[in-house]
């Protein structure tokens, strides 16, 4: 893509727009006008304020204006600020790794898996580990789904168990096993000191160990959960946020045709 004139819904873009020099976007074009909202461990007052105006500037932003700080609680003070930015991002260079397949409706999917497949298809999922948040884990399983997302439990050509919270990786892959499952989902929320990249690899190493890594599509998923870091982790896919469960189920289904086609 080039630079040049760009409209959208009836009106022009600003002719200075230049895909390969883009900055942010304030009030006017090529401005580089940003917004910051932090707060900084120091007494409220104008001391605070220059401290905090000579930290954006530290971090090369022009022009750094406080519009806003108030004392938190005795000691810290949270701040409001505006500062322009002077570099810029190559918008045309950008390749971001995506799950590659095609989703479908919840009935688009089932009769996929009906004509392709020929059976039900056993997901298993469950936030493992220490991990007990279960918002995400439940919105791909639970029958009611997300955001008029039906969950995988309402797919009549699916078989979900969700195990919950807090499971270990020793009795997630035992029930999957026992369930004979085709996927597992591992949900993640928990990432403090990078104990969803630890669990994450240690059910990759007890699938390994089994020698079941290839048998089963194994996807993660989480709000800090991108696909590149699930396939660098050895994961099949990842899934992150504004994914539902018309994602995950249709990836597993195309994924399940594509690997019997090249078998």
């Amino acid at each position: 893509m080039s630079s040049g004139l760009y409209s959208t819904e009836g009106k022009d873009f600003d002719k200075t727009l230049d895909l390969t020099k883009v900055k942010p976007y304030g009030d006017t074009m090529n401005d580089g006008k940003m917004q910051f909202s932090f707060t900084l461990p120091v007494p409220y007052g104008d001391e605070a304020a220059e401290a905090a105006k000579q930290l954006l500037r530290k971090f090369g932003f022009e022009n750094p204006q406080v519009v806003f700080h108030k004392e938190l609680t005795n000691g810290y003070t949270f701040f409001n600020c505006y500062a322009t930015c002077l570099e810029s991002v190559d918008f045309t260079t950008i390749s971001v790794p995506k799950v590659e397949s095609t989703a479908m409706s919840m009935e688009d999917c089932d009769k996929f898996i009906r004509e392709k497949i020929g059976r039900k298809l056993v997901v298993v999922g469950a936030s493992t580990g220490t991990d007990a948040h279960t918002v995400g884990i439940d919105a791909i399983m639970n029958m009611k789904g997300y955001a008029g997302h039906y969950g995988l439990e309402r797919y009549e050509m699916i078989d979900a168990y969700n195990f919950g919270s807090q499971v270990e990786n020793e009795f997630f892959l035992a029930k999957a096993i026992e369930l004979k499952a085709d996927a597992l989902l591992v949900s993640q929320t928990v990432t403090q000191k990078d104990v969803h990249i630890q669990n994450l690899v240690n059910l990759v190493e007890l699938l390994e160990a089994e020698g079941l890594r290839h048998k089963m599509i194994l996807v993660c998923g989480g709000p800090r959960i991108t696909h590149e870091l699930a396939k660098e982790l050895g994961y099949d896919a990842g899934f992150g946020i504004n994914s539902y469960a018309d994602d995950v189920a249709s990836y597993i289904a195309q994924q399940i045709v594509e690997r019997e086609k090249n078998s």
